[in-house]
């Protein structure tokens, strides 16, 4: 059991991962810190807060471990902030969806004093906000854990144990093979619902009210916040653009298939992307 846990900034998956501490007795003490008084002023009256603190620095002050659970564009400079307030040997991971320069910076910010390893539980929902945090959010959820070739491997251990406690079910990978799993496999589908959703925007607008389940499943992920996508989308340009060329000479190639009256090979494609899809993990 961790002495103190704390967590910086906890929207929906911050919350999550104090209520999964207090339900799975991962911690005896947890610590809160968020940027709105008005948010700190609700979550001194949770079950699984044991106390909220006025600075970040103050709710760093005696954790064993920190959940850094902001914005990836504000993850470094949280790190930097608590930084000097940390126990040495204090491990400070996070859950942001981008890993690379994260990765390499929080190292950088804590030195030889405490340990940063990157972490980016594979969970979540369209809804934000603390108030949608629950306990069972990271079962059977994958989360990577993004160690350096430099990171202590007892550092990395014991992360990988943190989110296992949890929940989840650790994969540990580098940094930057994480950011080009998760421009296919979360920050292109995030793309391509939105942008969907907007090019059935300039349509009839009562077309909407006609919308099937297909529809309604392919374009769920649209609702999230545009504003945090925004961030995560400016910190893994690169890979997501890489991402979308790949994507888009698969489109102009079935576009051709169909437009040469292919059939065999629309059907060859539709038929590719059924397998690839019948072979997913059930969900949790």
């Amino acid at each position: 059991m961790l002495p103190q846990l704390t967590i910086l900034a906890p929207g929906l998956l911050g919350a999550s991962v104090a209520r999964a501490a207090r339900a799975r007795g991962v911690a005896a003490r947890i610590v809160i810190w968020s940027r709105r008084p008005e948010t700190r002023l609700a979550l001194a009256g949770q079950p699984w807060c044991d106390a909220v603190a006025d600075t970040p620095g103050a709710s760093a002050a005696n954790a064993s471990l920190v959940v850094v659970a902001a914005p990836v564009d504000q993850i470094i400079p949280l790190v930097r902030q608590i930084a000097p307030h940390l126990p040495a040997g204090a491990l400070v991971t996070d859950v942001g969806s981008v890993k690379g320069d994260i990765a390499r910076l929080g190292a950088a910010a804590l030195g030889a004093h405490a340990h940063f390893v990157g972490a980016h539980p594979m969970a979540g929902s369209e809804k934000t906000g603390w108030e949608h945090g629950t306990a069972e959010l990271f079962v059977h959820r994958t989360c990577f854990v993004t160690p350096l070739a430099a990171t202590a491997p007892i550092a990395a251990a014991a992360v990988v144990k943190f989110w296992h406690d949890l929940g989840a079910e650790p994969v540990t990978v580098d940094p930057d093979k994480h950011d080009e799993i998760v421009a296919h496999i979360s920050h292109l589908p995030q793309v391509l619902a939105s942008t969907l959703c907007a090019f059935l925007a300039q349509r009839d607008p009562g077309w909407r009210n006609f919308a099937g389940n297909g529809l309604r499943d392919t374009t769920r992920i649209a609702g999230s916040d545009p504003q945090l996508w925004r961030t995560i989308l400016e910190q893994n340009r690169d890979e997501i653009l890489r991402a979308l060329r790949r994507y888009q000479d698969e489109l102009q190639a079935f576009q051709s298939a169909l437009s040469n009256r292919d059939y065999i090979e629309v059907v060859a494609r539709l038929e590719k992307g059924q397998d690839y899809r019948r072979q997913f993990r059930p969900s949790p």
